[in-house]
């Protein structure tokens, strides 16, 4: 629901993206000064951004965690988030997507639309958010604004619209005008569009405002500013509670703060939040708000109260995670963005380990893409991350917070499992005044799906609190797989049938049930290994495009034909990341610094040498003692281990996916082959 009547005293959360070094942080000084915010302004390269905070984004020009400020544009409260470009801190960009009610895109005049615009661009479609578009850098030599805004057309979508204060005013309405049928109707009747009319088609995302100018010298800044106060709706909140937590940080004094946005009623101190735990959902977590602070850059104000649409940071919260849903909200979706590369984290002697183990799971909350993963055997910390340039900042951060010179080992590619066809898994957990047992279908989904749960058991099979107990425990966790034991994607998880007993049952017995179902339906499975897959754009010049389509063929890559751009060529195709460890730099070398490489993630694809990273892996699922395929049943009161592919000889409920069999058996519903009743001495 939004508010077209008036804005007076409403809130808007603006959001700003970009590519790396597309002057976004720029941009964020100039509205802060234009809007009054700050007297004087701050450069990058200066290291006296008024957003850039930390210590490491001054030494290094770029911003690696979201920062907010508070100003005012026209007659809207506006939170202004400046979040990272570069790719290795996407994970926290997208965090911050969740709370935004309109982003700008900065995409740099000199650069144009780079791979990671591209994926910023499908992330802002994801999570549905109003777009405007600032190409900065127009005063760089060679920027052409008519050539850019075609290529924001083609690359990103045709709805973009220069909304310059020079165009014509007619032929900007008739661009306006197409992004809509009825629209175009309207306007060819009347020769009008009512500017109402134009924040409707932003806010559903069918048209994207443009504006060009020099955020460094103050250029098209004020323009855009006019353009955006003109056209942006803040909207209204229900009145029940609700607030959507994106991060969590440590101020310099160590204080836990959560940073949320409220998203309905009224949050003030000493009031009692509830959540729930995110290792394990059936626990509640109820703790107080000790404090509210609305953040500016360094500095905060602490209020007694904040409203619908404020973002704000919260003290004395503990249990609270990123991406959880408090109040009326639901749980964020999962990250598009994930880690692909993973390193041992190595200590100096006489560090003890499990220690730094608790250290680094804090970091771990505040940057929840580091997946922090504890070796039981080898008694090692391995950590996935995005990039080389996230293990540079995690190094400091070790130092800085708890003292330690931590080292890295070599990088490895985070794999992935799936399975090729439809099997049933199947989990029984039936030791002594124990009993549960599940019944899963597994199948493979759709590249990029994840893991998809779904419920088709019946109420009268399995009570809806069990069945919703055991969708709970398939999400809690990423379950490993049974090649090299990654985690499993791009598969579909349905809940078939199973039983409890009325007196026996426990939660904990669905779990332990739950787990071993998935487990033995990947041990009966065929399962296939997955790796992650980059989408480059290359550009070499002309005598140099045969070295690089050799160079890729050989890394097991594809491409289309080579696009050609007077001295140029351009190659567009897909790449393991395996093999492009390095290469960007052999790129520069071969072209003597006139070749440049973009890559953006695009997703998990077959393993191009899956039998060589099986092999070098060593894993053997039947030894893996924490994730049993077996499972516990019970005769002369005593529990006994049954091994996953004898399974079904002693199952108590029949198998639920059966051969194409006569209408009136494939109705019937799933029944006991087995004992029919639960071992209790």
């Amino acid at each position: 629901m939004e508010d077209t009547s008036g804005n007076k005293g409403k809130q808007i959360c603006l959001g700003l993206v970009a590519h790396v070094d597309s002057g976004k942080t720029t941009l964020a000084e100039s509205i802060l000064y234009q809007s009054g915010q700050i007297r004087t302004l701050g450069r990058v390269d200066h290291k006296d951004a008024f957003l850039d905070t930390y210590e490491l984004e001054k030494d290094r020009g770029i911003t690696i965690f979201s920062k907010q400020a508070q100003t005012v544009i026209g007659d809207r409260q506006v939170t202004l988030l400046d979040t990272p470009g570069h790719a290795d801190f996407s994970a926290e960009m997208e965090r911050t997507l969740q709370v935004l009610d309109y982003a700008v895109l900065v995409i740099s005049g000199a650069d144009g639309v780079q791979g990671q615009v591209r994926t910023l661009w499908t992330l802002l479609d994801r999570y549905e958010i109003p777009v405007f578009l600032f190409v900065n850098k127009m005063d760089q030599p060679g920027t052409d604004r008519a050539a850019l805004l075609q290529e924001l057309k083609e690359e990103l979508d045709e709805r973009c619209v220069d909304f310059g204060k020079d165009q014509d005013r007619e032929e900007l309405l008739e661009n306006i005008a197409v992004c809509e049928e009825s629209l175009l109707e309207h306007y060819l009747e009347t020769g009008e569009i009512e500017d109402e009319a134009v924040r409707t088609l932003i806010r559903e995302r069918k048209l994207f405002p443009c504006c060009f100018g020099s955020a460094l010298k103050m250029q098209g800044v004020e323009e855009f500013l006019q353009v955006f106060d003109t056209y942006t709706t803040a909207p209204s909140y229900p009145d029940d509670f609700g607030a959507k937590v994106y991060k969590i940080a440590r101020d310099p004094s160590g204080t836990r703060l959560t940073y949320l946005k409220i998203t309905g009623g009224t949050l003030k101190v000493k009031d009692v939040l509830k959540g729930r735990n995110k290792q394990n959902p059936e626990e509640t977590w109820e703790e107080k708000v000790h404090q509210i602070r609305i953040y500016s850059g360094a500095s905060y104000q602490a209020v007694e109260e904040a409203s619908p649409g404020m973002v704000c940071a919260v003290a004395g919260l503990d249990s609270s995670w990123s991406g959880e849903g408090l109040g009326m909200e639901e749980d964020a979706q999962v990250p598009m963005l994930e880690p692909v590369l993973s390193y041992q984290i190595l200590f100096p002697d006489g560090e003890d380990v499990h220690l730094m183990l608790l250290k680094l799971r804090q970091l771990e909350e505040e940057v929840p893409e580091l997946h922090i993963i504890w070796n039981e055997q080898a008694e090692e910390i391995h950590v996935q991350v995005m990039g080389e340039v996230q293990i540079e900042i995690l190094k400091s951060m070790i130092a800085e917070r708890f003292g330690v010179h931590a080292e890295f080992g070599s990088g490895s590619i985070v794999y992935k499992e799936t399975i090729t066809k439809k099997v049933e898994g199947v989990g029984h957990f039936e030791p002594l005044r124990h009993y549960a047992e599940v019944h899963l279908i597994l199948e493979p989904g759709e590249r990029g799906s994840g893991l998809v749960l779904d419920n088709q058991c019946s109420d009268d099979v399995l009570d809806k609190n069990w069945q919703r107990l055991i969708l709970t425990h398939l999400a809690e966790r990423k379950h490993p797989g049974v090649l090299t034991g990654s985690e499993i994607t791009d598969l579909k998880i349905t809940l078939a049938s199973g039983r409890a007993h009325q007196k026996h049952t426990e939660g904990g017995d669905f779990r332990q049930a739950t787990y071993r179902a998935v487990r033995q339906g990947l041990m009966k499975a065929e399962s296939i290994l997955l790796e992650p897959v980059y989408d480059f754009v290359l550009e070499v010049p002309q005598e140099s495009v045969g070295r690089a389509m050799t160079d890729i063929q050989k890394m097991g890559g594809s491409f289309a034909p080579p696009e050609q751009e007077l001295d140029r060529a351009i190659l567009r195709g897909s790449v393991p990341v395996s093999e492009l460890q390095g290469y960007q730099m052999e790129v520069i070398a071969y072209t003597k610094g006139l070749g440049r490489m973009s890559c953006t993630l695009k997703g998990y694809e077959p393993c191009h040498n899956a039998e060589e990273i099986i092999a070098a892996s060593g894993y053997q699922p039947q030894l893996d003692a924490e994730n049993p395929a077996g499972s516990v049943f019970c005769s002369h009161g005593a529990g006994f281990y049954v091994e996953w592919d004898q399974v079904e000889d002693y199952m108590h409920l029949e198998s639920c996916l059966k051969e194409e069999k006569p209408q009136e058996e494939a109705a019937a519903p799933c029944r006991r082959s087995g004992p029919t009743k639960p071992c209790i001495a």
